[in-house]
């Protein structure tokens, strides 16, 4: 690029996707869209619920461990993460020994217990071990965390192509989510995970391509890591134990401990995946490919935020403005501006589009990558979105409409039903995308609204699988204490991040070496806006975003305890507790009068007034009522089943 460029130039220049990138990308939506077809339309058991919703639950484990993969790594990583490397440093990488702990505390400890019940929600466990109000509780604490996501995952890669094609997000979302929701809505759950296979091959190949083409450019690998180092982006460890600094080692990883184990684990959408497989083992193979995977692409999305600021180490290209942006009235003789002032934008208009910059720089003139890179970021954001309509479409018919209905639902209710759940759903997620663009950094932003709910769900289930004292009345209370604390308190940072009353330090970004004309004007080093003239916010304010989740979990937790101890009943009418609605590390402290042998298999009994029961390995509604039993030895060698709870659904 000629030093006589100017960055208007550049940047239209630089949104150059041809007609090879476009088809790329028409491709990959509509391979989507065929699968949703095949699965709704061809293959049989279609209109099945539990072949909707569960998939029949013989999936395979390899599949099934891509779909959690691609689920879970969302645009907001594939474009958030290398934004938080390149502006703060990789600090934030080290919370990845804390997801690695919470998914192996979850495969031994926790997963078990969902499995051995076959149950189809989360939330129906809930219902099991405290009783309806809770679970109504802890389906309507997804619900918010879904509506504060999804819309986020989609506002993510509209960023990406609007960067390379210049085409308004507001046209490319309800576009793309158009054909998400059709394969989501006709194919259900084998629909989902077999479209995430493919999206997770795309994404694993558009970053992949972009690291290695980017590193070539640059100079080499070597040259990256020395550019890293000096200036301060690879850096050791911080063990520093304030809550205040954005990031340290120990709160990352504390932090990621509490909101991977939420988010990875006690989460419907997850944890609906992790219940289509057969087997338990099966489950924990899983649980430990989609680590293996996560680990691999957080990896590579860190390093390509290192790339680029190996790139663009000496002229960032977020803080250069347009040449003459606005006119200079006090010079006569000044040049009018290059065009309107509404046309004239940064070459990276978000932080966040840095790194779709870098892709049109290194793979522009190779038609078809850009286009590759694109359906890459949008595979990982229609996943999760995929993933997410679906597990809503199960908690609202399971934990929602079938336990208010006044008579049993048909098949065809329920096929209407959770259709139309993924439709509205949906359309609302889009909508909110108008709300998102306001709202700032979007890795932390994610992060910040999730743990509003994220800690007082991880409580519930915390109490529930490991504190047999807790009650639920202590649990809604605890939950509804978290809650309260937590959205008052994450709310609160975002106003003051919002208003410029709160901000962290940069690391620094130099324009000193531009090879185009410029702004100069602005800062030519990145840093936090002073403070000093501004109220500085509550000190609750400031705490690290990544510590949010362990404030809501110890808020609950304590509130839950309390409440529990003063509301708990005598002990005559303290009703008795199963054993399997508890992790397998405390099971052996549940006090109960007999002793569980055998094949302890949960059985739906056939009510003489209903219709022909379920199948037997199935947990599901008979005409409202279930009765939870266990499969036992008589000690003579016979097996006979013994009721040991009944409840109305």
């Amino acid at each position: 690029m000629g030093g006589d460029a100017d960055v208007v130039a550049l940047g239209e220049a630089l949104q150059r996707f041809s007609w090879p990138d476009y088809l790329v990308f028409v491709a990959m939506l509509a391979l989507c869209a065929l699968i949703g077809v095949y699965f709704g339309y061809l293959a049989p058991g279609a209109h099945d619920e539990d072949e909707y919703l569960m998939g029949g639950r013989q999936m395979k484990t390899l599949p099934i461990s891509l779909s959690l993969v691609a689920s879970y790594i969302s645009g907001i990583t594939l474009l958030g993460m290398p934004t938080e490397v390149y502006v703060y440093g990789i600090q934030f990488l080290y919370g990845l020994l804390g997801m690695a702990a919470a998914l192996s505390f979850f495969a031994w400890a926790i997963l078990p217990i969902f499995h051995d019940l076959r149950i189809m929600t989360l939330y129906q466990y809930l219902q099991m071990r405290f009783d309806r109000r809770v679970r109504m509780s802890g389906s309507v604490f997804f619900t918010i965390s879904m509506i504060t996501w999804l819309p986020i995952v989609i506002y993510v890669p509209a960023l990406a192509f609007n960067q390379v094609t210049g085409i308004n997000i507001h046209f490319v979302t309800p576009a793309v989510c158009t054909v998400c929701v059709f394969y989501t809505c006709v194919g259900g759950m084998k629909a989902v995970v077999w479209t995430d296979v493919v999206q997770t091959v795309s994404m694993m190949a558009c970053i992949l391509l972009v690291a290695y083409k980017g590193t070539v450019d640059v100079g080499g690998f070597a040259l990256v890591v020395e550019r890293g180092l000096q200036s301060g982006r690879i850096e050791e460890p911080v063990w520093q134990l304030d809550p205040f600094l954005r990031h340290t080692a120990w709160a990352c990883a504390l932090g990621n401990f509490c909101f991977s184990l939420v988010s990875c684990g006690m989460s419907q959408s997850m944890t609906q995946r992790y219940l289509a497989l057969p087997s338990l083992a099966k489950a924990r193979r899983s649980v430990f490919y989609f680590l293996a995977g996560c680990w691999m692409l957080f990896t590579v999305c860190a390093y390509c935020g290192l790339l680029i600021h190996a790139t663009y180490h000496e002229c960032d290209p977020v803080t250069t403005k347009p040449l003459f942006l606005y006119p200079f009235p006090d010079l006569p003789d000044s040049p009018p501006p290059l065009c309107s002032p509404a046309a004239l934008l940064q070459l990276a208009r978000a932080k966040d589009q840095v790194l779709p910059l870098l892709v049109m720089e290194t793979l522009g003139m190779f038609p078809g990558l850009p286009g590759l890179f694109v359906a890459g970021v949008f595979s990982a954001a229609l996943s999760s979105l995929s993933t997410g309509l679906n597990s809503m479409a199960a908690v609202v018919v399971e934990d929602f409409w079938r336990p208010l209905a006044s008579a049993p639902l048909s098949e065809a209710a329920v096929h209407v039903v959770m259709r139309v759940v993924v439709v509205a759903f949906g359309a609302l997620c889009v909508a909110l995308v108008f709300v998102v663009e306001h709202l700032g950094a979007v890795l932390q932003l994610s992060a910040s609204l999730n743990s509003i709910s994220a800690g007082p769900v991880l409580a519930v289930f915390v109490a529930g699988a490991f504190l047999p004292w807790v009650n639920a009345t202590g649990c809604l209370a605890g939950a509804a204490a978290g809650l309260s604390f937590m959205a008052w308190m994450v709310l609160g940072a975002q106003h003051a991040i919002a208003h410029g009353r709160l901000s962290f330090p940069e690391l620094p970004r130099s324009v000193a070496n531009c090879s185009y004309a410029f702004n100069a004007t602005g800062t030519s080093e990145a840093a936090a806006m002073p403070l000093a003239d501004l109220d500085p916010p509550m000190w609750l304010y400031r705490f690290s975003y990544q510590l949010y989740p362990v404030l809501g979990l110890a808020v609950s937790l304590c509130v839950s305890l309390a409440v529990s101890l003063l509301c708990r009943p005598p002990a005559a009418a303290a009703p008795a507790l199963d054993p399997r609605l508890f992790s397998p590390l405390v099971r052996g402290l549940i006090k109960t009068d007999r002793k569980v042998m055998g094949d302890r298999g949960t059985h739906c009994t056939r009510n003489p007034n209903c219709d022909p029961p379920d199948n037997s390995h199935k947990m599901r509604s008979c005409c409202g009522c279930w009765r939870l039993m266990f499969q036992m030895s008589d000690g003579n060698g016979n097996n006979c089943v013994k009721t040991v709870k009944e409840s109305s659904l």
